[in-house]
């Protein structure tokens, strides 16, 4: 899967390193050159100079076909800011922005845009928005047999029941995550866009039911 990058700082250029690592191949953006030091010289991506929000940057990082867009620069404007253009400009449906501020979380996350707040970044939280699988589960018991996972779901699952989505899954929504805050479901709670769903599913099933996500409701399997 091909993913762009807004930032190169600390974040991004850790970020760009870890999904290389991973097999993908990675465009990274900054508007200061010198910031592409920190990739190092092993780093075989894309480096494009520019605005992160401009769409012929994000054209020439190939945001085109990217599966993915993560918008980690220093700035909470310009990374929603890039993050919409992605999405509603190019057609992203995977993209996630750092905030500084989480009290614009909210505000960020009504446009559909999954936000990590600064004082709770880590690479893997920024990797499970990232990749529809791959990152290592939230929570696991003693014995391996249960995990706790964040999945990637379907546009089509909004407006539908989570005792729909548990009942085609296969699994038990342990919490969503909805304007930045943590939520408790009852089984007639509503998906709604921009939610991170939370699950409880057996180690041994994790593809399975990453694809049944993934497929929505109504597609055959």
């Amino acid at each position: 899967m091909h993913i762009v990058i807004m930032g190169c700082g600390r974040v991004g250029a850790a970020l760009a390193q870890n999904l290389e690592e991973r097999g993908h191949s990675v465009a990274v953006i900054d508007q200061d050159p010198t910031a592409f030091r920190r990739l190092g010289s092993r780093f075989a991506g894309r480096r494009v100079t520019g605005l992160g929000f401009d769409r012929g940057t994000l054209a020439e990082a190939g945001v085109q076909e990217a599966g993915a867009f993560a918008a980690v620069s220093s700035g909470d404007n310009s990374n929603i800011i890039a993050a919409r253009v992605a999405r509603e400009v190019f057609g992203v449906e995977n993209v996630t922005a750092r905030i500084y501020d989480p009290r614009r979380a909210e505000v960020y996350e009504r446009f559909g845009i999954p936000t990590v707040a600064t004082v709770r970044w880590t690479a893997d939280q920024m990797l499970r928005r990232l990749l529809p699988s791959g990152a290592e589960p939230l929570w696991r018991d003693p014995s391996g047999g249960v995990q706790l996972s964040e999945v990637h779901v379907a546009l089509s699952w909004v407006g539908r029941r989570v005792s729909e989505f548990q009942e085609h899954t296969g699994v038990r929504v342990a919490f969503l995550t909805r304007l930045g805050e943590a939520m408790l479901p009852t089984a007639g709670t509503v998906l709604q866009e921009g939610d991170l769903v939370h699950v409880m599913m057996y180690g041994d099933r994790v593809a399975e039911v990453e694809a049944a996500c993934l497929r929505g409701p109504e597609e055959p399997a």
